[in-house]
């Protein structure tokens, strides 16, 4: 337990927010036992922080019943961090947002499991007019392949997205052009493209305008991808994930300069 409450520490002095999941059964709002010890955790930092609860469901039953089904499951964890918290720690807000903003599909009852959940994120109190810049990464195209370290992470420079949709700036194409190329030189490399989004805080992940889904980073990620594999390189070497909004570059946004730097993908060397 010590161990956990550590690493969130120190995860929130690196990020300007974190995220904590706790899964519910079929049907259910009452609490797991593991899901209490991990909000015991939650409930022992000491920094000044602020807590924003959304509850989810699968998609099983009618609007109207997830809706109050995952509201339900919202409060649990509400009221059992409440007798928990001490007063540096504000329960901002309890929501609980039915099976309208899925960020899993429920081809299996593994995604459907994920999707029956309550999502705690964790914001840092700032001080006023305080910014933090997250971690920068070189640029993939600063090193040979042979140069680079298998699991490290890499910024795609001038690749950067329209607000709300996955459709990457026309800046960005001789960039990929050139991503392309690399991989097609080294047949042997994967990579995971890992996408990111700015603004939404009232969601893990926002909404693409274009599909109407609710999984903006994820499909950023697979656009590239897509185009990857227009030009030649196989689906097998590339992965594309979505991180959310929880890795910014700069937060909190005041600009639309820092609109578009959070709306990018990094990319992760995994085999060369």
């Amino acid at each position: 337990m010590r161990i956990l409450i550590i690493l969130i520490f120190l995860g929130l002095n690196s990020k300007a927010q974190m995220l904590t999941s706790v899964y519910f059964d079929y049907n259910s709002a009452r609490l797991s036992r593991d899901s209490e010890k991990k909000l015991d955790s939650l409930s022992r930092l000491n920094t000044m922080l602020k807590f924003r609860i959304f509850g989810n469901c699968d998609v099983s039953g009618t609007s109207d019943y997830n809706k109050k089904l995952s509201e339900n499951r919202a409060h649990a964890v509400s009221a059992y961090l409440q007798k928990k918290i001490g007063r540096n720690i504000e329960l901002q807000s309890v929501t609980g947002l039915g099976k309208e903003k899925q960020i899993n599909d429920n081809s299996t009852e593994e995604l459907r499991r994920k999707n029956r959940r309550v999502d705690v994120f964790i914001d840092r109190v700032m001080a006023p007019g305080e910014i933090r810049a997250g971690k920068a990464f070189a640029s993939f195209f600063s090193k040979k392949i042979s140069e680079m370290k298998v699991k490290d992470t890499f910024s795609l420079p001038d690749v950067n997205f329209i607000g709300g949709r996955h459709i990457w700036l026309p800046k960005g194409n001789k960039v990929l052009a050139q991503l392309a190329g690399i991989l097609k030189d080294h047949p042997s490399v994967e990579v995971e493209l890992q996408g990111h989004i700015c603004c939404d805080y009232d969601n893990f992940d926002g909404e693409d305008l274009d599909l109407k889904t609710f999984n903006l980073s994820f499909t950023r990620a697979n656009a590239i991808k897509e185009f990857l594999e227009q030009q030649g390189i196989s689906p097998s070497r590339i992965k594309a994930t979505g991180q959310g909004h929880l890795n910014p570059v700069v937060y909190p946004e005041r600009k639309e300069e820092d609109f578009s730097k959070n709306r990018r993908v990094e990319i992760v060397l995994l085999k060369k």
